[in-house]
């Protein structure tokens, strides 16, 4: 774990030191989550999944989905129905 110390500029900036980067596997364009508290604030690296492992899990979302409708006694023609 790497420790640092820095200062918040006037449009309440930080920068996160490269070491910390480095360990993170921080780069340009990297998603934080931002939480605070009284005298804490943690920052939380979010991992943005790409889109073929999401085109994969909606796929699996769909199928489930549509396994659980059948099974409540849908047809396809309830679910096009408008």
């Amino acid at each position: 774990m790497t420790i640092e110390t820095v200062k918040m500029s006037s449009k309440g900036q930080i920068v996160i030191p490269m070491d910390v980067r480095e360990e993170l596997n921080a780069h340009t364009g990297t998603v934080f989550a931002v939480v605070g508290t009284k005298d804490t604030i943690v920052l939380k690296k979010i991992a943005m999944p790409n889109k073929e492992d999401l085109i994969k899990d909606l796929g699996l979302l769909a199928k489930k989905t549509k396994k659980k409708l059948q099974s409540k006694g849908f047809t396809e023609k309830d679910l096009q129905a408008k």
